[in-house]
């Protein structure tokens, strides 16, 4: 039972910021939705370290981007700022992946390990796929807060972003079934 009240609060601190997000959108605006997601995304750090007794690599960087760009987004009232956040989020994590695939370190692997074993190169390759997915998806961020309207943004960053998440992660499917390591037979 604890590992399924586990799963629960990690998807809750994933996705509840998201939801904060977009539902304060929908009733006061991007002001309103900036604000309210830092308040969201510091109340689910501080879950996962409660409950999980750690913040993923992933949730620090979002919770620092969120707090520096969220901030600047308030302090002049301008929404570029949290348009660039997706942008660079999704820039960090290709830089990290890529980075490390070039330092020799597949660094997915350390972060993934537990939720499924691949070989060597399948790590390779899964990580260099998730690097050039998260170089992707921010230059589309880019592409569609500077020729969209705003209301078009928030879709992409509340629903786009997730949806293309889930259908890259289901086209990967196939390397990592290649790539498993097998259990010796007993």
């Amino acid at each position: 039972m604890q590992n399924s009240h586990h799963s629960w609060v990690k998807l809750a601190v994933e996705i509840g910021p998201l939801i904060v997000f977009f539902t304060a959108y929908k009733f006061g605006g991007l002001m309103a939705s900036t604000a309210a997601v830092m308040v969201a995304t510091v109340v689910a750090a501080a879950v996962s370290h409660v409950v999980l007794r750690r913040i993923p690599p992933m949730l620090w960087v979002t919770l620092i981007v969120v707090l520096i760009f969220g901030g600047l987004t308030l302090f002049t009232g301008q929404g570029m700022f949290f348009y660039m956040k997706p942008t660079i989020v999704m820039a960090l994590f290709a830089a990290v992946l890529l980075g490390g695939l070039l330092a020799g370190r597949p660094l997915l692997k350390p972060l993934m390990s537990s939720a499924m074993e691949l070989d060597d190169s399948g790590w390779r390759k899964l990580t260099f796929r998730f690097g050039l997915f998260f170089a992707s998806v921010a230059v589309l961020n880019e592409i569609i807060w500077r020729t969209q309207p705003e209301e078009i943004w928030i879709d992409f960053k509340a629903f786009g972003i997730l949806g293309l998440n889930f259908l890259f992660i289901l086209t990967q499917i196939p390397l990592i079934m290649r790539h498993q390591v097998k259990e010796p037979a007993k």
